[in-house]
């Protein structure tokens, strides 16, 4: 049961959330499609095609994760974190090769991070 001060909390994550994934759902699709906007930002910071799918299937993950996370706390949380960590790699990938339009990555992070931020704040 959320207790009534931890309500607004809760409502915020499942938007959050939602949106979280919808946006990681969105990408691994361009992943799995092979994208070429997401062939051409590989191949600008040097992240090999091989990894394509392997990539797509862990931000796929992330969203389901932070889906089943609204039922089941744990799994939101691992989620969320997961996202955070692979976005803050990505982030940093697009550093490393000079490639400093970090809107997208960036905008990812941000959701994982308020997810992670709000699933713990709701418990």
């Amino acid at each position: 049961m959320i207790e009534p001060g931890v309500a607004p909390m809760f409502t915020a994550y499942i938007v959050v959330a939602v949106l979280a994934a919808s946006a990681n759902a969105g990408i691994a699709a361009l992943d799995f499609r092979r994208s070429g906007w997401v062939l051409a930002n590989m191949d600008r910071v040097g992240v090999p095609r091989s990894w394509l799918f392997s990539l797509g299937a862990l931000k796929a993950a992330g969203a389901l994760g932070l889906l089943v996370g609204i039922g089941v706390p744990p799994i939101g949380v691992a989620a969320a974190a997961g996202l955070v960590l692979f976005f803050t790699g990505a982030v940093i990938t697009h550093l490393r090769a000079r490639e400093y339009s970090l809107s997208y990555p960036a905008a990812f992070l941000l959701l994982a991070a308020g997810s992670l931020v709000l699933r713990l704040g709701s418990y």
